[in-house]
């Protein structure tokens, strides 16, 4: 009968929580401004250079326009999903904060709610946010890449949804592990703005590995989220790279494009497979998951 009241309570808070993020237009706003003002820029700006990357690595090799356009925009969207997923996640997960800057957590503290309900009810609000957000990101994108060329398989579609599943999970657990310890706007402010602005490069999402040195290069990939990048970028890419292989491309030349742009990622020389990409992901949720249960146990023995 308990474990029933405080399930009906979870639901709740969590109900209480997403409608406070959707109820604040901007946040929502804010939320998307970003993936879409890089998807803008490139298709208006960057979409030549990234069109002339492909084809230095092609040697010359003259291939279908509609691949060559479709395979810079996965690349692209490959890009923008693995970072916001971690990016959108910690601007959703405001509403945690802005409960403790406003003083709602004792309103609740004072209700007979535990503590512990308070903080699964952050957690699964601010995973289920983060996913809302993330779908409507991918929409976007794929109407893109209908529009310049589309080559990803139905499968590989379905594993991009796991990907972003594995991406927002890992992305809520470490908002949530960060922000607990944030109390006041300015430190929100800060948080928010560090993260969006270095995640991207140091998961080499923005910049491929390849344009690193190689001990940064091994350092950066000893970080979950590149293979949060690696496994994006797999299923992102693959369709196109078998148009590629179609259109008569040699494997020497799909070989460099998948080294030089961070569809293979390699560690001291061994190439990682994709299966370890997501054990090396799924693993880092489990620490901070673990991390994420002390930190809530710990704060409600204190009170």
């Amino acid at each position: 009968m308990t474990a029933t009241v405080e399930c009906k309570k979870l639901i709740s808070l969590v109900a209480r929580n997403t409608k406070c993020y959707f109820k604040d237009k901007f946040l929502f706003f804010v939320s998307m401004i970003t993936p879409l003002i890089l998807l803008v820029l490139f298709a208006t700006f960057l979409r030549n250079v990234y069109i002339d990357s492909f084809k230095m690595s092609l040697n010359g090799l003259t291939v279908n326009d509609r691949v060559l356009e479709g395979i810079t925009g996965a690349w692209l969207m490959s890009s923008i999903l693995s970072v916001s997923s971690v990016t959108v996640a910690f601007c959703s997960n405001v509403v945690m904060v802005n409960d403790k800057i406003e003083g709602n957590l004792n309103d609740f503290r004072i209700a007979p709610v535990k503590g512990v309900t308070t903080s699964i009810a952050y957690f699964i609000s601010n995973f289920f946010v983060t996913l809302i957000v993330m779908l409507c990101l991918m929409l976007i994108g794929h109407i893109y890449l209908a529009a310049v060329g589309w080559y990803i398989p139905v499968g590989d579609v379905f594993m991009i949804i796991v990907d972003i599943l594995c991406g927002v999970l890992f992305g809520t657990l470490l908002a949530g592990v960060v922000e607990s310890f944030i109390s006041s706007q300015g430190g929100l402010s800060a948080v928010s703005t560090l993260v969006s602005s270095m995640y991207g490069f140091i998961c080499g999402a923005y910049m491929p590995f390849s344009q690193f040195s190689e001990g940064l290069r091994n350092a950066l990939c000893c970080l979950p989220g590149t293979y949060g990048v690696g496994i994006m970028r797999n299923h992102y890419m693959d369709g196109y790279l078998s148009a590629l292989a179609d259109e008569g491309v040699p494997q020497e030349a799909l070989s460099a494009i998948k080294e030089n742009f961070d569809i293979s990622i390699q560690v001291f020389g061994t190439e990682i497979p994709l299966g370890a990409m997501y054990g090396i992901l799924l693993g880092a949720c489990a620490v901070l998951l673990a991390a994420y249960v002390a930190i809530v146990i710990i704060k409600n023995k204190k009170k």
